[in-house]
């Protein structure tokens, strides 16, 4: 396939990427705003969540409401998140209306109302996602191993600590609004079908300002206990675990998320088939590869009973272990053809693009395209990804369980 990467850096230092897909007529666009949860001072966890929603509450010439309209008028699918490192407002639409688009989020980004009365629903809004965690205990253990597992600041939950969110003021939150919206430091992508020149014109005029003082780099701290319980009357026991691995930079990062897909990339899958087939030890389970800037690890969930939980836990282990063991062509094929099964369903979704040639561009100061990502996938070998499995043993597992009763990391 024919592939184009368009890019742009405004004086100011913020990027505008863009990857053109002719054969769509949707187009998507991503802010990155350096405001990600790992950015944000001690105390102030989960201020993103507000943020996200605060700043659509009003902007620009705009109330509340009014804004709804507009952007509801352009027809278009809102998507908001908040990672470590990022705070992300974009949206997909008919790109017949990515000019008004673009105009409404620079109101949004540069000229949000903030006012006080929309603070306490945008905060109320984001105290009751994290409340509602306990009703979904398989995304709460993960977020609670991934704060474990990475050096503070930067597995600090996105959600937030209600204690916090409680404590936050309205001023408070709009001077990280005003501190860490920096355009120095952020990046625009769009994805589909886009008049790059006429992008480029408008995100000049809209938000080209003088260089900005960089935000300090993240001081990276020490890492959690190894092993965390959370108690819980339950009939049911919930387990997540994250062990190291390398890197997106990594030249091994191939071979790594082969192994990740042998491991769990389907009901072939060793931890599906040894787990739960063979032995019946567990509803379910899965591993994923999960990275940031700084660090990378691999992420495995199991869904057990209380009776089960520490046989669970050590065959999960073992299957890691035993990897670096050996590997069989089929499963390394079968592992192939799943990575490239999602690369072609990537690469026909105009705001999964947008959304990667950012993701690149932060991580690796490029952007990787669709045919680099399968001719790598396909120049891994049986043996490239067992070298790597034995440079690179997994050990030293970071554990998190929600039950009855605590489990013995052995």
């Amino acid at each position: 396939m024919a592939e184009r990467l368009d890019k742009h850096i405004l004086k100011n230092g913020m990027v505008i990427l863009g990857e053109p897909m002719e054969s769509v007529g949707s187009a998507a666009f991503d802010f990155m705003l350096p405001a990600g949860a790992a950015m944000l001072p001690e105390g102030c966890c989960g201020a993103g969540n507000i943020i996200v929603d605060w700043m659509f509450r009003g902007a620009g010439s705009r109330n509340s409401r009014q804004l709804g309209d507009a952007l509801d008028g352009l027809g278009l699918n809102r998507d908001s998140s908040v990672n470590s490192s990022h705070l992300g407002i974009g949206a997909v639409l008919e790109a017949g209306n990515l000019a008004d688009a673009i105009e409404l989020y620079a109101d949004v980004i540069l000229k949000p109302h903030l006012k006080e009365d929309q603070f306490e629903l945008a905060r109320q809004l984001a105290i009751e996602e994290v409340l509602a965690l306990d009703d979904e205990p398989r995304q709460k253990v993960m977020a609670k191993v991934r704060e474990q597992f990475y050096p503070h600041p930067l597995g600090r939950s996105t959600e937030g600590k209600v204690d916090e969110l409680k404590a936050l003021t309205a001023e408070e939150t709009k001077q990280i609004v005003e501190k860490y919206f920096n355009l120095s430091q952020t990046i625009f992508s769009v994805a589909g079908k886009y008049d790059f020149d006429a992008i480029c014109r408008q995100m000049e005029r809209l938000f080209e300002t003088g260089p900005q003082k960089p935000l300090k780099p993240i001081r990276h701290g020490s890492k959690g206990n190894r092993y965390s319980h959370i108690h819980n009357e339950s009939a049911q026991v919930h387990i997540g675990l994250m062990t190291e691995t390398v890197r997106p930079a990594d030249e091994d990062y191939y071979n790594a998320r082969i192994a990740v897909s042998i491991l769990s990339g389907g009901m072939s899958s060793r931890l599906f088939t040894e787990v739960r087939e063979k032995r019946g030890l567990c509803y379910a389970v899965g591993a994923r590869y999960h990275n940031l800037k700084e660090a990378a690890g691999i992420a495995c969930y199991a869904g057990t009973t209380p009776e089960k939980a520490q046989e669970t836990l050590d065959l999960i282990i073992a299957e890691f272990i035993r990897l670096s063991k050996g590997i069989k062509e089929e499963e390394l094929q079968r592992a192939k053809v799943g990575l490239k099964s999602a690369l072609i369903l990537q690469s026909e979704s105009s705001s999964s693009r947008a959304g990667s040639i950012a993701g690149d561009y932060y991580i690796l100061g490029r952007v990787r395209s669709l045919d680099e990502i399968k001719n790598k996938i396909d120049e891994t070998t049986v043996g490239s990804v067992l070298s790597f499995l034995r440079k690179n043993r997994f050990k030293d597992f970071t554990v998190v369980t929600i039950g009855p009763k605590q489990l013995t990391v052995r």
